[in-house]
């Protein structure tokens, strides 16, 4: 009795904790490693909502300072200091609101052809990559860079952006510009007000990310293992993992929602909020989905190999298929020697190692995919395909000798 209570809170266990120990990964390998990083977010500086909102903001802070009413205003004075009538001064002053028109489309254009260029990409990444503990701070409150972090916000300095704008009206003939101070604009992407919440919990699970993946897989094995009926506890452990992972990427479509709607008005772009968003949790749900499938793959493994009606079917359909192959190659005088009999006689062996191997090489992949897993599986059917014909043909070969040796007169 307590063997079976200690199976399944340790089954439980394992599928709860799922969930969060590929929540303390995504913390600890993508959030705060800097390579993997930079190769997130590299994506957002070709975004087209975050392209935009940035040529929106540096427009927005060129224009603060290039006031196309002054500029008429000085032409106008000019020009009457040098003999024009009042009244034509007058005039003059009157194309400001057009001057000033043609000012932002200028602007516009220039700051659009700066976001656009690869150099605006390269800004994108190498401030990223040297202020990557600027991330950091926003996860657990440390550290700083050119993405700031204050009060749940977090944003990006375009300050540099806007410093080659300026230079480019400058040399295109527009003067004004080389009025323009320097200037410290600041791009909102992502705010939340919960993020010193997060915080604790970034940091709880960055600690706990190294280890912790490990601890739920021994937890689920040990369940397994004092479980009385173990195929049909590691088919549940699977299952209920696997339900686990979806109710949790289901909760990060609900957030995603959520934070979209309740974006406060310092937040310029909610298209670029969301291009951020998902960029950030990429890692995340492909790791759920993953999870996911690799769940069922291993609840319908459990099952197959099981004594219900239709695995029994299927695994004797298989080897009868197997059996027939064997018989047609062996018609043809094509036989696989030692090689059959070997496996004949240590299939269950190899197909205990090949599973051990595959498991192997799943765990040491590096962020395993949803298409990681399905290769794994094609990997293991065609394996245990071959390990089926071999087989065959090595009981093919030993009722090929026993009818040899039978003796001449056991043939009348």
């Amino acid at each position: 009795m307590a063997r079976a209570v200690a199976s399944a809170v340790l089954i439980v266990l394992t599928c709860v904790l799922v969930p969060v120990a590929l929540l303390a990964t995504w913390v600890h390998d993508i959030v705060l490693d800097t390579d993997r990083y930079v190769a997130t977010v590299d994506p957002l500086a070709k975004n087209p909502a975050v392209r935009d909102a940035a040529v929106h903001r540096i427009t927005e802070a060129v224009g603060a300072h290039v006031d196309g009413r002054r500029a008429a205003a000085d032409i106008a004075s000019w020009l009457q200091s040098q003999g024009l009538p009042p009244l034509a001064a007058d005039a003059v002053r009157g194309l400001g609101p057009q001057l000033d028109s043609a000012v932002n489309q200028v602007v516009t254009k220039t700051a659009t052809r700066v976001v656009d260029s690869d150099a605006f990409a390269t800004v994108w990444n190498t401030a990223n990559r040297t202020a990557h503990n600027a991330v950091v701070h926003a996860l657990t409150g440390q550290g700083r860079g050119a993405v700031g972090v204050s009060d749940g916000t977090v944003s990006l300095d375009v300050g540099t952006a806007v410093d080659r704008v300026k230079q480019e009206l400058v040399d295109a003939g527009l003067k004004p510009a080389a009025r323009i101070p320097q200037v410290n604009k600041q791009l909102v992407l992502f705010h939340s007000e919960e993020l010193a919440k997060f915080r604790k919990a970034a940091h709880l699970l960055d600690v706990v990310g190294n280890w912790f993946p490990v601890l739920v897989v021994v937890l689920g094995a040990a369940g397994v293992f004092l479980a009385r009926r173990r195929r049909r506890a590691l088919a549940r452990t699977a299952l209920g993992a696997a339900f686990a992972c979806l109710v949790v990427a289901i909760a990060l479509v609900l957030a995603r929602r959520y934070y979209l709607d309740h974006l406060p008005p310092d937040v310029q772009s909610k298209a670029a909020a969301a291009a951020v968003f998902d960029a950030l949790v990429h890692f995340l749900r492909i790791s759920l989905r993953t999870a996911v499938v690799l769940g069922v793959v291993i609840a319908l493994g459990a099952y197959f190999v099981g004594p219900g009606r239709l695995p029994v079917a299927v695994r004797g359909a298989s080897d009868h298929t197997a059996d027939s192959a064997a018989r047609w190659a062996a018609a043809h005088h094509i036989s696989t020697g030692r090689v059959g009999s070997w496996t004949l006689a240590y299939r269950r062996v190899i197909t205990l190692a090949v599973l051990l191997i595959i498991a192997l090489v799943f765990a040491l992949w590096n962020h395993p995919t949803v298409l990681t897993v399905l290769l794994l599986v094609l990997v293991l059917l065609g394996v245990l395909a071959l390990l089926a014909l071999l087989a065959a043909a090595g009981r093919a070969d030993l009722r090929s000798a026993r009818g040899a040796g039978r003796a001449p007169g056991d043939e009348t």
